[in-house]
């Protein structure tokens, strides 16, 4: 496993896929298979296409931000900073693994919208 290959390939399959172009992503990072966790999302390539050709139509002007990525054996993880319009802000945590030619192929992710008052001075990054 080339870990940091690995660490650069997630975040170009991510900011690909979340700038408008999943179907790129998909054809240049995906492997054979891509099993979904966000029960959102249905399984599958063809699941991830539509769910991010629908979200760039409903909201092209949102960004991201990559906060972090960590990589240990087969799985990266991406700790991101996303905001949405009407300056509506949410933290994710992602999570990819990797079959053995360095292509996605599971996907796991957590989502957190940033609340407008905390407990602590600290960011959710």
């Amino acid at each position: 496993m080339n870990l940091e290959e690995n660490k650069k390939n997630a975040i170009a399959f991510y900011k690909t896929a979340y700038t408008g172009n999943p179907k790129k992503a998909v054809e240049r990072y995906v492997g054979d298979v891509y099993i979904q966790h966000n029960p959102d999302v249905e399984d599958g390539t063809r699941g991830f296409i539509d769910y991010f050709e629908k979200m760039q139509v409903e909201y092209p002007n949102k960004s991201i931000e990559f906060v972090r990525c960590i990589a240990e054996g087969d799985l990266v993880a991406l700790h991101t900073h996303q905001t949405w319009p009407e300056n509506d802000e949410y933290i994710t945590m992602d999570f990819f693994r990797f079959d053995k030619n360095g292509k996605i192929v599971e996907h796991w992710d957590a989502i957190q919208q940033v609340p407008e008052k905390s407990a602590n001075k600290n960011t959710m990054y």
